[in-house]
């Protein structure tokens, strides 16, 4: 059938047109409405129809291929094919292997080319990826064999099983497939794999319920087949009593080989993730395709070519005599209006293309207005789970808070008792000699008590300055309130946040603090996160702990904007990737957690306060990212030493 918005375009376009006619013209701008909508809606319908579909559709290619009388493996033309065993750094191309009989997922249609949906998703992927691939499709156990001796590079799709994680890496799943039982009308039912047990039951060699069976110690006789179809085609000839087999592919065999004796009785005995699969240790190759899968992914490119595939059945074929038949029927008097009516639609052509622009750019800006409802929404999601975040460590904070206060309540007085109880244990050790106190002899602990009070205290001084600090990050902070704020002091509070994290990401940490900055108009909490932000990203861009990072304040040369700079020595940022670090969700992070958010909420901070954000980078050289602010030339800020930190 037609697109059902084209379908609401044409019958909008043509109601309102039909409605502007004089009405004595009503009967025949009818009459040509139905002319109009007759040879528009036929042509859409067949070309939609599996009997009208070309040999890209998924039913126009699917019979070949499990009628075939399994053919060697397959090569797409795509590519020059390579000798075998050749390493996979000097080929042409990626060489993909699949199974040539597992429609609709990979198959070799009528052309004897590769097809399916694993086919598409693949060439999807090398086209977003920039990948030069070549497909070979044989027998499963085959491919199987072909990936561990490097005849293949990549299977495109196997089933992720514990067991196969010790011969490959597997990437994140592009579906989910799941397995039934499949039996003739006439056999007794059966509604578990348990029930299966002592029974005749006919798998594909070398596929996923194969592995599974075995390592269940299934007590039956397993027959074990080239293909999905041959199974089906030992239980329907009574060879075996059951097949297990894929839900998707059973279903779509038993159709085109029509093998109407055969019935699923148990339709989800198995459920496993689809991927990539590449040999063991492929670590550049399966990043590549998982690359490439989010891409498409987050494009809906994926989604589409999901629905092509594996999604609900095309409605079945057009009856074409009885198209021909009700076409004669409105066609011949429809004919004899055609003389008069030319004006009418010459008419009706121009308005329609009018109103066709129009609608055009209406869709396009709607869709413009959807999509910056989707990035606000995603946008609002964050920001309550950061809130959420707020309000979970400002709770924290409060209870780390009560036993802090007590222990430094307490540590006053327990110094002030060793004090007067210095006296008597000296006096104790004059006439006596030395003795254990505490397990230590007494001669080393008397130095050692004095040390452990002042280092107790020292510490629980500084759990209360984190959590005073961790309270006042969380504290709600409204955009407008802005007031006059020392930049060298939120920067300070920032870095005692973050103090473990750069301890751990680098031993070479320094601080250079400007000296009489004045302050700059705004929220100091606001641009605290913004330095939070650039901290953490110079931690993560870091190798290893002997790369530095250097933070510095400083007022600009016109004394009109104070500067912040944070530098490390990372590996740096391709040149492709400056002018996006601060759209919203993009970010190369991704496996690693990453949501693409940071820069972009840290950018629009800082364009709130009137400042700019400059990022300087190369790869091998490390990043500089320079925040500048508008300074408040009214009053000045208490002037900071420079210092270092080594961590």
């Amino acid at each position: 059938m037609p697109r059902s918005g084209d379908a609401e375009l044409m019958f909008a376009l043509c109601g309102r047109l039909l409605r502007s006619v004089p009405p004595p013209c009503a009967p025949a701008g009818a009459a040509w409405f139905l002319l109009a909508l007759l040879c528009w809606a036929v042509p859409a319908w067949s070309a939609q129809s599996p009997l009208g579909a070309g040999a890209g559709s998924p039913a126009a290619g699917l019979a070949p291929a499990t009628k075939a009388q399994h053919p060697p493996a397959a090569a797409s033309p795509a590519a020059p094919p390579q000798q075998a065993g050749q390493p996979a750094g000097h080929r042409a191309a990626i060489i993909v292997g699949g199974d040539r009989d597992y429609p609709p997922y990979e198959f070799i249609d009528r052309d004897g080319h590769p097809s399916g949906y694993n086919v598409e998703l693949t060439k999807a992927i090398a086209e977003v990826m920039g990948m030069k691939v070549e497909f070979r499709l044989g027998a499963w156990s085959e491919m199987r064999t072909a990936l561990q001796n490097g005849s293949v590079d990549v299977l495109e799709g196997m089933s992720y099983s514990e067991q196969r994680l010790s011969e490959v890496d597997f990437s994140l799943p592009h579906a989910i497939v799941n397995h039934a039982v499949f039996a003739r009308k006439d056999s007794p039912r059966v509604n578990s794999l348990e029930e299966l047990q002592g029974k005749t039951v006919a798998v594909h060699r070398a596929g996923i319920m194969h592995d599974f069976l075995r390592k269940q110690g299934f007590t039956g006789k397993l027959v074990l087949t080239d293909t999905p179809a041959d199974a089906l085609r030992q239980t329907a000839a009574g060879k075996t009593d059951f097949a297990i087999v894929a839900i998707v592919p059973g279903m779509y065999i038993i159709r085109e080989l029509k093998l109407s004796n055969l019935i699923p009785v148990v339709r989800n005995v198995a459920s496993h993730r689809y991927c990539y699969a590449v040999d063991k240790g492929n670590e550049e190759l399966i990043s590549r395709f998982n690359e490439g899968l989010a891409i498409l992914k987050k494009t809906g490119q994926q989604q589409a070519i999901y629905e092509k595939w594996l999604g609900v059945l095309e409605p079945a074929p057009i009856e074409w005599h009885i198209v021909a038949k009700y076409a004669a029927i409105v066609v011949v008097p429809l004919v004899l209006l055609l003389g008069g009516f030319a004006l009418w639609s010459r008419t009706l052509h121009r308005q329609v293309a009018l109103r066709t622009a129009d609608l055009t750019r209406e869709i396009a800006e709607r869709r413009h207005a959807e999509e910056e409802l989707l990035l606000n929404q995603q946008q609002l999601v964050q920001a309550d789970k950061m809130a959420a975040l707020g309000i979970l460590v400002s709770g924290v904070a409060h209870e780390i808070n009560n036993p802090t206060g007590l222990i430094l309540l307490d540590l006053p007085v327990l110094k002030r008792a060793h004090q007067d109880a210095v006296p008597i244990l000296e006096s104790y050790f004059e006439e006596n000699g030395d003795f254990m106190l505490g397990g230590v002899p007494y001669s080393e602990m008397r130095e050692e008590i004095p040390r452990l009070l002042d280092g107790m205290q020292e510490g629980a001084q500084r759990i209360k300055r984190i959590v005073h600090d961790l309270k006042d990050f969380a504290r709600r902070d409204d955009a407008g309130d802005k007031v006059a704020s020392d930049l060298n002091q939120v920067v300070q509070t920032a870095l005692r946040l973050v103090e473990p994290t750069i301890r751990k990401a680098t031993a070479h940490f320094t601080t250079d603090f400007g000296v009489g900055l004045p302050r700059f108009q705004g929220s100091g909490q606001r641009i605290e996160q913004v330095v939070l932000n650039l901290v953490l990203n110079a931690c993560q861009a870091l190798s290893d702990r002997e790369q530095g990072i250097a933070v510095s304040t400083r007022l600009s040369a016109d004394t009109q904007r104070l500067e912040l700079k944070v530098q490390d020595q990372g590996g740096g940022i391709a040149p492709e990737h400056l002018a996006r670090l601060t759209d919203p969700f993009f970010t190369t992070k991704r496996e690693s957690g990453g949501t693409g958010l940071g820069l972009s909420v840290s950018a629009g901070i800082v364009k709130d306060h009137g400042g700019t954000l400059v990022f300087d980078s190369a790869p091998g050289r490390g990043t500089t990212v320079t925040l500048s602010l508008p300074a408040l030339r009214e009053t000045t800020a208490p002037s900071l030493d420079s210092m270092e930190w080594n961590t």
